[in-house]
């Protein structure tokens, strides 16, 4: 795991579906899509393969006509990045969500209105991706919940100028960390998250990935969950948490910038006060609940944030957890949300 490698497989493959010239005209957020099954990122996101990135969907270019990465060849420099690096492990396929779809028209028909144009004269691209896939074969049990290695990325053309005349560095957040199966809610940590990683092509962003990979410690974040297990709340405990964190929201900003951030929203807490009494799984149980499980508790609330959002969040509810786990203990840093 120590030999770099730093050429994907990914690098060689050249996208056939470019368009360069296409105009694009329209930004739509989707409507959300209801799913049977559970995924890591389910509110306002719709659900795509491979398949249809590659089929539907055009590659955005600069101003010079210059490509950008697309999101296919960032999911696969990812997934050859994990192969390379976990040789021998089992990889799932990348589950991938999308949002903030873009549509466009081909150049040819630039004069029609949009209600005359043919399908083939349409184009479209979605500006937000999220994507994770796990690593079933590394896996560890907390509190009788299996976890497994899960590596994922999230992508956001907002975040690129592709007026620019010519070619900018790219953005792109990479993380690596733990996924719970039964609900799918991922566990990380800073020490696992790379939020921006600016590159200029696949071979860049495939080292980058690996260098994440390197430095990442996976048994440092299963230590750290058990102890969020070994650690409860009472109800007056929890019920004084949730007090607080509705008030952070309104705090003046003189006194909110001496209290660590809280990235949570209303309607998520709402959401961890329902589940509270609700959830089969992390609810509370005779009155108690242990840190473990109101972790939980906030990266389930988390699957209804936007793409550009829920890897921070993620983030957050580690550290807010941690954090009041340790103030539970007599540290102070947190020691606000306990009143």
């Amino acid at each position: 795991m120590d030999n770099l490698l730093l050429m994907p497989a990914a690098v060689a493959n050249n996208n056939s579906n470019q368009f360069e010239y296409a105009d694009y005209e329209e930004v739509v957020e989707q409507p959300v899509s209801s799913c049977s099954f559970v995924n890591f990122l389910d509110a306002n996101t719709n659900s795509i393969t491979m398949e249809e990135l590659k089929t539907q969907c055009v590659v955005p270019t600069w101003a010079n006509q210059e490509l950008t990465i697309s999101h296919q060849d960032f999911i696969e420099t990812v997934h050859d990045a994990a192969k390379s690096f976990y040789q021998g492990e089992s990889i799932s396929s990348p589950s991938i969500r999308v949002s903030h779809i873009v549509r466009g028209r081909t150049p040819d028909a630039l004069g029609k209105r949009a209600s005359e144009l043919l399908e083939c004269e349409k184009t479209q691209f979605y500006q937000r991706l999220a994507f994770a896939f796990t690593i079933p074969t590394i896996y560890e049990t907390i509190d009788g919940h299996r976890l497994e290695l899960t590596v994922g990325g999230v992508r956001n053309y907002n975040d690129l100028n592709l007026y620019r005349s010519s070619k900018g560095v790219e953005k792109f957040s990479v993380f690596v960390g733990w996924r719970v199966v039964i609900c799918s809610n991922q566990v990380l940590t800073g020490q696992g998250v790379k939020f921006s990683m600016e590159v200029m092509d696949l071979k860049q962003l495939y080292q980058q990935v690996m260098e994440l990979f390197n430095q990442f410690n996976p048994a440092k974040d299963i230590h750290l969950m058990q102890t969020l297990s070994n650690t409860y709340l009472t109800e007056t405990q929890f019920a004084q948490i949730i007090g607080r964190m509705r008030l952070y929201q309104a705090l003046p900003q003189g006194l909110s910038r001496s209290i660590p951030r809280l990235l949570i929203t209303d309607s998520q807490i709402n959401n961890v006060c329902r589940e509270y009494y609700h959830s089969e799984e992390f609810g509370g149980k005779g009155g108690t609940l242990s840190m473990w499980n109101f972790h939980n508790l906030l990266t389930e609330a988390n699957k209804s944030s936007y793409i550009d959002s829920y890897l921070q969040r993620a983030v957050n509810a580690t550290d807010v957890a941690v954090g009041l786990n340790n103030a539970l203990h007599g540290e102070t840093t947190y020691q606000w949300f306990l009143g």
